[in-house]
């Protein structure tokens, strides 16, 4: 087990902790519901260190790097950034990614527990390449600010004389004790929010300032179950539950955002261009607006059928507090996906009713009410 940088910091503010493929991560901080309104409303300190994290140095990484992933990695000027993904030669999805153009390396940020498989299938295709390939969680952490007031609390901080404008852009800092100190523009929630990228020497002292930066502005720590619950809610989907090695990457509603169809090649280009081009998937991520008399709210992998056909399955669930009502996000058949279809949703507790919903969620509509 990896245990987590900042275990000692989490503990003193009450956390409970999770193994999560192999990393400690904070469950929550004893109360997830006002965490969650601290993400919603105000602004949450999250503690995203056990995420993967590497570097791509040597003169050929940005060349290299373009030709592995699904966007333009070579229009990166630096302080720059794209979301993209890796995929195999089959348009399979194997990881998304965070990408930051910095000015001597390349910066990747992806979910927990791959950092061995992504460095793996990057190393798969170096051959000559003036490249070297680097795991820099053990020398960097990363601490995140989600939430309407981010942009409040980073400027609390008082490092960095300008924020980020623009989505994925990045900065650098020097800190007389922490070091150079990164912050990037990084909407995880689909609204404002930053990452700062810390020392590992300086972490503690680091989430110490921005814990009472957040708090300066009326926000506060969170946990896991407040991230997964804002991020249900605004649709987004997460790599090892709602898409991995047995996606194409168009099924999984990250398309607008995370492929370029004019860089020229890479991996997997040839697939995503010919359905791009000529094709279709024959399955899409949607949203879904699940009964709200089900016994139980239903696991990963429960199946969704229209006159008695299976079309579908959930992926993420949750009982939303914006809401108030049973939201899923799950994969329905392209001939049964358009907003507002009525489908039937088998639990192990039984039947119920789930109606297709367009993403973001808006359950205010006519589609989401039925009417």
């Amino acid at each position: 087990m990896d245990r987590s940088i900042l275990h000692d910091f989490h503990e003193t503010h009450g956390a409970r902790f999770q193994l999560r493929n192999g990393t400690e991560l904070v469950v929550d901080y004893g109360d997830a519901l006002a965490e969650y309104r601290n993400l919603s409303d105000g602004a949450g300190l999250l503690d995203l260190s056990f995420r993967g994290r590497i570097c791509l140095a040597g003169a050929d990484r940005v060349r290299f790097l373009h030709g592995q992933v699904t966007n333009d990695v070579k229009r990166l000027k630096v302080g720059e950034g794209c979301y993209a993904a890796l995929v195999t030669a089959k348009g399979k999805m194997q990881s998304d990614l965070n990408i930051y153009c910095l000015a001597e390396e390349l910066l990747l940020d992806f979910e927990p527990g791959l950092t061995a498989r992504v460095i793996e299938r990057l190393e798969q295709f170096l051959v000559a390449d003036d490249v070297q390939v680097v795991d820099v969680s053990p020398q960097y952490g990363l601490l995140s600010i989600q939430g309407p007031q981010a942009a409040a609390a980073v400027k609390q901080l008082g490092l960095f004389a300008e924020l980020p404008a623009n989505a994925f852009d990045i900065s650098k800092a020097e800190h007389p004790t922490l070091g150079e100190v990164y912050l990037a523009r990084q909407p995880r929630l689909g609204g404002l929010g930053f990452d700062v990228f810390v020392p590992v020497s300086g972490l503690s002292a680091a989430a110490e300032t921005l814990l009472a930066a957040t708090r300066a502005v009326g926000g506060g720590l969170c946990g896991w179950t407040a991230l997964e619950m804002a991020r249900i809610e605004a649709g987004i989907p997460r790599f090892g539950l709602d898409m991995d090695e047995n996606f194409l990457l168009q099924e999984c509603g990250i398309e607008s955002r995370a492929v370029s169809y004019t860089k020229g090649c890479y991996i997997g280009q040839e697939v995503l261009n010919r359905l791009h081009t000529l094709g279709h998937v024959n399955r899409e991520l949607r949203g879904l607006r699940l009964a709200d008399q089900l016994k139980a709210l239903p696991l990963k992998g429960d199946k969704l059928f229209h006159d008695k056909r299976e079309v579908g399955f959930v992926t993420s669930v949750l009982r939303s507090p914006r809401w108030g009502a049973n939201i899923a996000l799950g994969y329905v058949r392209r001939e049964m996906n358009q907003p507002g279809t009525q489908l039937t949703l088998l639990t192990s507790e039984g039947e119920g009713q789930a109606r297709v919903l367009s993403l973001p969620f808006n359950l205010a509509t006519p589609e989401a009410s039925g009417t």
